[in-house]
């Protein structure tokens, strides 16, 4: 387990089979239709309670397993959060379309209303895991969770701003609305700043991994490193014309019905 390229493939796999399971939860709620999107939260109760009970007993445990159970941790309390989302159960009290004309500040304030709650779950979340992390022996689970927090908030913050290329195609039901909220355009002035700092990032999770003094924070670092490439490709998504949703298209049962989606605003 204190192989590099053991700990980058271990990466890549959760990244891809945790967003193809969740995509596959919510699609098959999308299809049961009444109280089954509630219904997948509560059955994923107990990923939350041991992505909690993880981080709690890997802060002390500085080797390389207390290093992957810190990471898979902080990725099973973020996938339950993410589930809630997708789910319709944390979101916003805004569940209406974004009208057209809708500009500045206006719209800015009904999209933070959309996901309102869930970012402030998200927030809470990190400010109590920093709390309990502060000076632990295994940081690694703070900093999992911290950077897919940042890499999420900056793709949001991509879309609404606008990008190229939005993928609508795996928004459940609850969240049909989320669309017109999004923005099609050729750039934003955030994007190379994003792409820029997620490269930066990655650069410097792999130069840590270099310089480690002991196995686990070498397998820490790359763990962290690989993350980040995949959220700087996720970013790249925006803007290249890649068919990235092919990579969980066939996994999936077909769409209740036609798209519900409401498209993003030119």
């Amino acid at each position: 387990m204190t192989n590099p390229w053991i700990a980058a493939l271990v990466t890549l796999f959760l990244w891809w089979f945790s967003t193809g399971v969740i995509l596959w939860r919510v699609r098959h709620a999308d299809r049961a239709g009444g109280t089954a999107h509630q219904t997948s939260v509560l059955l994923g109760l107990p990923l939350l309670l041991g992505g909690i009970w993880g981080l709690g007993t890997s802060l002390d445990e500085d080797s390389s397993i207390g290093t992957y159970i810190a990471f898979l941790s902080a990725l099973a309390v973020w996938g339950w959060i993410e589930l809630a989302f997708l789910s319709g159960v944390i979101t916003g009290p805004n569940t209406d379309p974004c009208p057209p004309f809708a500009r500045g500040w206006d719209r800015f304030w009904r999209a933070t209303l959309t996901l309102i709650w869930h970012e402030a779950t998200l927030v809470a979340a990190l400010a109590l895991l920093t709390y309990a992390a502060w000076n632990a022996a295994n940081p690694f689970g703070l900093y999992t969770f911290a950077l897919l927090f940042f890499a999420r908030a900056s793709a949001k913050l991509n879309l609404y701003l606008g990008v190229p290329r939005i993928n609508v195609e795996f928004l459940p039901r609850p969240l049909a609305h989320l669309a017109s909220h999004f923005c099609h355009a050729r750039m934003n002035w955030l994007f190379p700043f994003s792409v820029t700092g997620l490269t930066f990032a990655t650069g410097c999770w792999l130069e840590r991994a270099y310089a480690a003094p002991t196995d686990a924070i070498m397998i820490g670092h790359i763990l962290l490193a690989v993350l980040t490439a995949l959220a700087l490709l996720e970013h790249w998504f925006m803007v290249l014309p890649l068919p990235d949703q092919k990579l969980w298209r066939w996994m999936l049962p077909d769409s209740a019905g036609t798209d519900t989606s409401i498209p993003a605003r030119k």
